[in-house]
């Protein structure tokens, strides 16, 4: 399939770790040219990161497929005029240092605007570009901390937890793609009128601490609004019953989520429970809520008397939403990711004599029915420079052997 909205566009990645690189891979996915700059001899650090074997981890190779790396130092006047003269040649900068770097180095926003006064600059930070704590570093852990993610995941009894993935540069990462391609259309559309955006709206400002808040729904307004402090509550979502994991005879657990009025009739005729579909306390979601305990007693009782598909088969004749508990080995195997061309198969170094196909997750959103494919995943450490450097800027080799040297 050959569906590439942003054919076209060349975007300059100084990211690293995973909230711009991940803003680097959606654009890079949907056709944009992602020509990501590295530190020479240790690159990104994520290609060390869950490295089981060889030399480039797989979440390297995740978060930035369909990308070209480069090696550049950008603490030496040289790395930083090829920048400069890339940057000419781009649609925009993708950065995730900690606010004050660029400008430290010389490539600040008015620079850059100087070199290409229709770029749009994209920055991550910790807390964003402005306010009192703009220069304080900071990962994505602490900002899910701040942005009030953190409180409420894990169990009302012990310490908060983390999701088992870096959630907060993944959001971060999701709004800087999608706040990336509204400029570009905005700089489309005035120049269309003959009229430039000024620099102040071609840079997007992406907090991670803030991607976290804008998640968070209601969180905000219910405490302004009513006092409310919302808590953990462990495997269910606050207000909503009968909403929770529940274990099965075969030491697995599902997830039923059976808090609609109309699906809780249903979901107690499955579970044969009568009783509790006519109970008057039952009859809407708040009831429910205030008697959760009750409810997953009951339907924890008639879950753990079924395998877990014997339980989801019933489940599942009566419309009512449910699911397993997946591990990797059941993504890969799943009949839906396949249709759907969710996995795609690349051979890659593991480590081992000789490569091995595995399998990616595929491209979101689908367009077309079906996940566009993977051009390329992640790559070598500086596997495009010489390609970048003499194709793009028309640098001759003796010339780009000499800046190797320094």
């Amino acid at each position: 399939m050959s569906i590439r909205p942003l054919d076209g566009v060349r975007v300059l990645e100084l990211g690293n770790y995973i909230a711009a690189p991940t803003a680097g891979r959606i654009l890079g996915d949907f056709g944009a040219e992602v020509i990501k700059v590295e530190r020479p001899k240790a690159g990104d650090e994520l290609r060390n990161w869950r490295l089981y074997g060889g030399d480039t981890s797989m979440l390297y190779r995740t978060i930035n497929r369909n990308k070209k790396s480069i090696t550049l130092d950008l603490r030496t006047e040289a790395g930083r005029g090829i920048v400069l003269d890339l940057i000419r040649r781009c649609d925009v900068l993708l950065e995730n240092f900690r606010p004050g770097m660029l400008e430290k180095w010389g490539l600040g926003p008015e620079v850059l605007n100087e070199a290409n006064p229709d770029l749009v600059i994209t920055r991550i930070s910790a807390y964003g570009q402005t306010g009192p704590l703009s220069e304080r570093p900071g990962f994505a852990a602490v900002a899910e901390a701040i942005g009030g993610l953190r409180e409420l995941v894990g169990d009302p009894d012990r310490p908060p937890v983390r999701t088992g993935v870096s959630i907060g540069d993944s959001i971060a990462g999701i709004y800087a793609a999608f706040g990336t391609v509204m400029a570009l259309f905005q700089r489309e559309r005035r120049a269309e009128s003959d009229t430039p955006v000024p620099l102040r709206e071609r840079v997007i400002d992406v907090a991670l601490n803030e991607a976290i808040l804008s998640v968070m729904e209601s969180l905000v307004p219910d405490y302004l609004a009513y006092g409310i402090q919302r808590e953990r509550v462990g495997g269910r979502m606050e207000g909503i019953a009968p909403s929770n994991a529940y274990p099965c005879a075969d030491g697995t657990s599902i997830i039923i989520g059976g808090n609609g009025d109309a699906i809780f009739q249903r979901y107690m005729a499955v579970i044969d429970r009568p009783d509790l579909a006519t109970d008057p306390d039952l009859q809407d979601n708040a009831g429910r809520w205030r008697n959760r305990e009750r409810l997953d007693a009951a339907i924890g009782e008639w879950t753990v008397r079924h395998t877990r598909d014997e339980a989801l088969k019933l489940l599942d004749a009566a419309a009512i939403p449910c699911g397993p508990i997946y591990t990797a080995a059941d993504i890969v195997a799943d009949e839906q990711y396949r249709a759907r061309n969710m996995i795609q198969s690349f051979t890659v170094d593991v480590g081992a004599p000789e490569p091995k196909a595995v399998g990616f997750p595929g491209i979101v959103p689908v367009i077309g029915e079906q996940s566009l494919p993977i051009r390329s995943v992640g790559p070598d450490l500086g596997e495009h420079t010489r390609e970048v450097l003499s194709g793009l800027l028309g640098m001759s080799e003796a010339e780009i052997d000499a800046l190797e040297a320094r």
